[in-house]
């Protein structure tokens, strides 16, 4: 489903309101900002961007109200299976919590199962999850490992976040190509080289 972002916003869903957001809060500061930079809010193409502005920051920064458990969800099933489990290429856009400014790329996943796995889906709702909160892209990588392993407990977990960011790319250094890349190997990734190799050379395919 897609949505237009001119479009009134009680047609998307997850936006309610009393959840710790506080948008009206949000839509004054944003008119002040438009005034401080030399803006007249009340001109025809900017009436409306402050509150469109702090609808956008509820859904970008909605990892805040996520429920981590109501996440999960009972998506946990008993297993025999002990080889490795990858979801690679989950897409995801953040913002940074030095500028405000987005940052986005591809997160990898795996784990090794000890008697549990988790249902496919809910991976990259945990990224999400993280990536949809203030960060910056080592602290996410680390939060998305450390949450797997508490949820299921398994042999290990490794995470892999590629990502660009406008901070770099729009101002400051300016340069439009650059990457990062962190990663976070946890339990069996981290003791044993051979796991961690697999991983990396899986999702390089």
């Amino acid at each position: 489903m897609t949505y237009d972002y001119d479009d009134d916003f009680e047609s998307i869903p997850n936006l309610d309101e009393g959840k710790g957001f506080d948008v009206p809060a949000i839509t004054s500061s944003v008119s002040e900002i438009l005034k401080a930079i030399g803006e007249d809010p009340a001109r025809e193409g900017l009436v409306r961007t402050p509150e469109r502005v702090a609808r956008a920051y509820q859904e970008i920064l909605g990892g805040y109200q996520t429920d981590p458990v109501k996440l999960v969800n009972s998506a946990l099933f008993t297993v025999d299976y002990d080889e490795m489990v990858i979801v690679k290429d989950i897409e995801f856009y953040s913002l940074c919590e030095h500028h405000m400014l987005p940052f986005f790329g591809k997160a990898h996943v795996a784990y090794v199962p000890k008697g549990k796995v988790i249902g496919l889906s809910k991976i990259p709702r945990i990224v999400d999850m993280f990536a949809h909160r203030l960060q910056v892209q080592e602290r996410m990588t680390q939060q998305i490992a450390e949450f797997i392993q508490d949820v299921i407990n398994p042999w290990g977990v490794g995470v892999v976040i590629e990502g660009q960011h406008l901070c770099m790319m729009m101002r400051g250094i300016k340069k439009e190509q650059a990457k990062m890349t962190t990663s976070a190997m946890l339990g069996g990734f981290r003791k044993h080289l051979e796991t961690r190799m697999e991983f990396l050379n899986r999702i390089s395919n």
